[in-house]
Parts: structure tokens; C-alpha cells; sequence
């Protein structure tokens, strides 16, 4: 008897991480739903994919509206009849500048997507995993190592970052009931439009500003992929890959 494809749902696919981890899934056979707010670089990251194209469904997506969340879950089951993997991925960085002088909406902007968005696709994947036959599933949030250490100037990524690692530790504890594993991954200076600055330089802890060694991308995605492979009783509940030489342990 052929062994059903596994599906995923990946938040925050059209670039960066997301993408990265959307083509590993693909490329190693998962059907995978690729949501982002941008219909474009959805279809180019399925194209990207190539021969497993097929495998993949663009579903543009905004995470901050739960509406919108649970629309594109109904479409993935409706698609796939079944959800075995969130990465919930979607994110975005600080407002430019000090906090001091960040607006109200500036903060709220960062809460909406890092932290209340990943909470509302981590509802509606225990809601679709608790439904299923066979019950459980897995969902890797993507958090940070700002979510253990802080950068200078970042206090609205830092703070939701720390919120997604009491997100993780609480949700792994509520899906056992479920068959549901959840655990994080903390990824230090990938290549990806988010990040490429630092390779130019970013403030430090001692008000230098200094260039910091970068790791490519795609190892990030390979990450994802050995987290998503595991069996359902095993669980990595923090994973950090980072550049071997970024300024993360140690004084500073």
C-alpha cells in the first residue's frame, strides 16, 4: 500500500527562511502549503521547485488576521486532507531607530506578526491535528536566539522572540494530548534579506559596530527538515543553528 505524502504548511514562504525550508520539504517529497502576504514570491518559490512544483499550493495569506488563518488551514485540508507540519515562520524585525521614539503602532505592528500571528496558525494546526485521523502532528516555531540573548536597539523582536519561546514550551505541554509535538528552532545570522545587513555591519554590545559571519540559508532549511522528519515521540524542543563564529556566547 503507497504511503500518504506528508503535508506541511509553511508561514512567511516567500523568502528567506520560509522559502528555504519550503523547497527542502519539497524536494524531499512533502506537499507543501506556502503562505505569505505576497502571491508573487509564493508562485516564484514554487517554481523554484521545479519538478515537484506540483507539490506545492500558494495560498497569500496575512498571519495578523485570524480570519485569514483559518481560511488558509480550510484550504490546506480541503487540498490535502490533512496537516502533519507547521513551520510557523512568519516574522518581522525592529522599527528603525531607538525605541524611545518608536509610535504605538510600530510596536503593536511587531506583535501583530511574531507573536499573535504565530498564535493564531498554532491554534488552527492543533485544531486540525486534533481532528485528524491519525491524530498529531508536529509545528517548529521559528524563534531566534534574541529569543535567549538580546541585540542592541531590538526590544519589539526581542520581547515577542522571548513571548514565541513561553509559546513553544507551553503549547509542547498541551499537545501531548494530542500526538502534537512542538518545539523551535533559533537561527543566528542566515543569509536572508532580513539579516544580510549584519554581514555589513550592526551595532554590538560595546557600541562598535562590526561585521558578523553569516551561514547560508539553505542550512537553516535542511535544519527544518531534520526536525520535521522525526517521529512524532521524539521531539526537538530547541534547536539553535547559528554561524560558527557570530558574537553570541561569550562577553561582549
Amino acid at each position: 500500500m503507497q504511503m500518504q505524502k506528508k503535508t506541511a504548511v509553511v508561514t512567511g514562504a516567500g523568502t528567506g527562511i520560509g522559502r528555504a525550508a519550503a523547497l527542502a520539504l519539497l524536494a524531499d517529497g512533502w506537499q507543501v502549503v506556502l503562505a505569505g502576504r505576497r502571491a508573487e514570491m509564493l508562485e516564484d518559490v514554487r517554481q523554484a521547485a521545479g519538478v515537484h512544483a506540483a507539490q506545492a499550493l500558494a495560498v497569500p495569506t496575512d498571519v495578523c488576521d485570524p480570519q485569514a488563518v483559518r481560511a488558509l488551514f480550510d484550504r490546506a485540508l480541503e487540498s490535502f486532507g490533512r496537516v502533519d507540519l507547521l513551520f510557523n515562520n512568519a516574522g518581522m524585525t525592529n522599527p528603525p531607530g531607538s525605541f524611545i521614539d518608536w509610535t504605538p503602532e510600530q510596536w503593536r505592528g511587531v506583535v501583530d506578526v511574531n507573536l499573535n500571528g504565530m498564535f493564531y496558525c498554532l491554534q488552527q494546526a492543533f485544531r486540525a491535528m486534533r481532528d485528524q485521523t491519525p491524530q498529531g502532528g508536529r509545528i517548529i516555531n521559528n524563534g531566534s536566539i534574541s529569543a535567549h540573548t538580546p541585540r542592541p536597539n531590538s526590544a519589539a523582536y526581542t520581547a515577542t522572540k522571548h513571548a514565541v519561546a513561553g509559546l513553544t514550551k507551553t503549547a509542547a505541554l498541551d499537545g501531548r494530548a494530542y500526538d502534537i509535538a512542538v518545539g523551535q528552532i533559533d537561527v543566528g545570522n542566515a543569509v536572508t534579506p532580513l539579516a544580510s545587513r549584519m554581514a555589513r555591519g550592526v551595532p554590538q554590545a560595546n557600541g562598535e559596530i562590526a561585521p558578523e559571519p553569516m551561514i547560508d540559508v539553505d542550512i537553516v532549511g535542511r535544519s527544518v527538515l531534520y526536525m520535521a522528519n522525526l517521529p512524532l515521540e521524539a521531539n526537538v524542543l530547541f534547536h539553535t543553528v547559528m554561524a560558527t563564529k557570530m558574537p553570541f556566547v561569550g562577553r561582549g
